[in-house]
């Protein structure tokens, strides 16, 4: 029996949020392609998986001469070992984000020669999305991105833009209405940092006491959360995670804990 893969409008929003923020944040064209290539060989493997066809069929030869039909799998374990594997639906939206980020300890040196000593810190805001296809009863794979960004200082117009995306997998138990599940995401990020040290005035004469650093990163990021259905297609979400950067570490670079709030929109059968 053959089933279709049918994504609703929330859920393609999510994923072209995922393949959008490796373009927008502008990765070194190396990370940006397997970043990319991750996500479409996922939705590709889930495609192939909800378009397959059940197990074909194969000709033996009895004693008598006469080909007799049998079943590809005759073994009953390797068919309970496929029932557990299948796929069974799909899961994606958006979300929002807060939560508590900073970095360490850093010294800013102005064109003067002055010395600044500060840790960036603070509540970040950011939305983004993530998409879930469904093997068996606790296997999720699919894709993520999100944008963050941390407004500090005490001029007001510092910040810290953070965006990353990348392929997530995890692992769910059903807890009736409820499902709890933990996981992570692995794929690349970019952080932009806008430091200002002293008053911006409204003219066009060109500030002097500002640093701007931007940098890519290997992203890993773990997290755990829980989904509440609402009905049979619809779940609120609630994730925390924390963004690690395993490839490029920087004094600058904000993490820390983030929590999601958001809705999902699937279908599993």
């Amino acid at each position: 029996m053959q089933t279709s893969l049918h994504l609703p409008s929330a859920s393609c929003i999510a994923l072209g949020f995922c393949v959008y923020l490796p373009l927008r944040f502008r990765l070194e064209e190396k990370m940006k392609g397997i970043i990319l290539a991750a996500i479409a060989f996922t939705v590709f493997s889930a495609g192939v998986v909800a378009d397959g066809k059940g197990t074909g069929s194969m000709r033996s030869h009895d004693e008598n001469g006469k080909y007799t039909a049998e079943r590809a799998d005759t073994s009953a374990n390797r068919n309970d070992a496929n029932k557990k594997m299948r796929y069974r639906g799909f899961l994606g939206g958006m979300m929002l984000h807060t939560g508590y980020v900073c970095s360490d300890d850093l010294t800013i040196t102005s064109l003067s020669g002055t010395n600044t000593k500060l840790k960036v810190g603070g509540a970040p805001f950011g939305i983004g999305g993530a998409i879930r296809f469904m093997f068996g009863k606790h296997l999720r794979i699919g894709a993520e991105g999100y944008v963050s960004t941390l407004k500090y200082g005490r001029h007001g117009n510092s910040h810290a833009e953070t965006g990353w995306g990348g392929i997530l997998a995890d692992y769910v138990w059903d807890c009736g209405k409820c499902n709890i599940f933990i996981g992570g995401t692995a794929g690349g990020g970019s952080q932009t940092n806008t430091t200002i040290l002293s008053e911006i005035k409204d003219d066009y004469v060109a500030e002097q006491d500002i640093s701007y650093r931007k940098y890519n990163f290997i992203a890993i990021a773990p997290f755990a959360g829980i989904e509440y259905a609402i009905s049979r297609k619809i779940n609120i979400v609630l994730k925390a995670d924390w963004l690690l950067n395993v490839s490029n570490p920087q004094d600058d670079f904000v993490t820390g804990p983030r929590l999601y709030i958001g809705f999902m929109f699937g279908h599993a059968h």
